[in-house]
């Protein structure tokens, strides 16, 4: 079924519903400016606003890729499979396509660095019946973790999809600490997601790069907090090759100063 762009969009968040969600002219002018196709979509619960460019594809439901590694992470600290942030796990010898990659990571290095092995342990570690329940309790995207414990979230061998909206969702919850984990799960995660923290604005992002789709997919989702407020983002992108891989983290900071969040100091990072 095909929505028109101004479409009801009765998203369940926490005790909100999202409003409207229309089409808004300076979102597409950047992806008209940077050549890209995709979407990107910014919920507003303060102003009741959802602004966003292509409606219809932030419904449509993509592998999440590495942005999984936010939910991973939670289910990790959840089940005891790690302590806390700190906790190493020690790298295999193998050499990998990003240097970084290569050495002994934890928690918050692996996510900002994105490391897939160290994720893929988790996974691996915290069982195919364990993930299955916590994906149910949270109710993440479509639920399904078929593929391969260490790959459902991650190749197109893997089941598991998401909307732009649901990824919206989802990190309103967190923000809002009512996820089914603890506090103390959902903390440390926060914590581990900042980018930017300055006076005026603290700033949390996760990347992802599904690598096998054709095209390539590319997302970023996060949210801003400025003023005492919040905006939660998410964005998805085709990727023609690596080159675009960039674009992702210009796009969501080009898009989050268009919308006023973001100073011009910070949307070119």
């Amino acid at each position: 079924m095909r929505f028109c762009a101004n479409v009801l969009l009765f998203l369940s968040i926490g005790a909100n519903a999202m409003p409207i969600c229309h089409e808004d002219p300076r979102l597409t002018k950047l992806f008209d400016e940077m050549q890209l196709t995709g979407t990107v979509a910014v919920f507003d619960p303060g102003a009741n606003t959802c602004l966003a460019h292509d409606v219809q594809r932030a419904q449509k439901p993509y592998l999440p890729a590495s942005t999984f590694k936010i939910f991973n992470a939670m289910t990790a600290l959840e089940t005891g499979v790690i302590r806390d942030e700190h906790e190493t796990f020690h790298w295999d010898g193998k050499q990998r396509d990003f240097p970084d990659w290569n050495r002994d990571h934890d928690l918050a290095s692996g996510m900002q660095y994105s490391v897939v092995w160290y994720y893929q342990e988790l996974a691996r570690r915290i069982g195919a019946t364990r993930m299955q329940e916590w994906i149910d309790k949270v109710g993440y995207g479509n639920r399904n973790i078929g593929g391969g414990i260490d790959q459902f979230w991650l190749t197109s061998h893997g089941e598991l999809r998401i909307t732009a909206l649901q990824q919206v969702e989802f990190l309103q919850r967190l923000h809002d600490g009512t996820l089914p984990f603890s506090a103390r799960s959902q903390d440390i995660v926060k914590r581990i997601l900042i980018r930017d923290q300055t006076s005026n604005y603290t700033l949390r992002f996760k990347t992802g790069w599904a690598g096998d789709n054709s095209p390539m997919l590319g997302w970023i989702v996060g949210w801003i907090e400025r003023d005492g407020r919040a905006a939660y983002f998410a964005t998805n992108i085709d990727m023609a090759d690596a080159g675009y891989a960039p674009k992702r983290e210009a796009l969501a900071r080009a898009a989050l100063h268009a919308l006023g969040w973001l100073p011009e100091s910070a949307a070119a990072h």
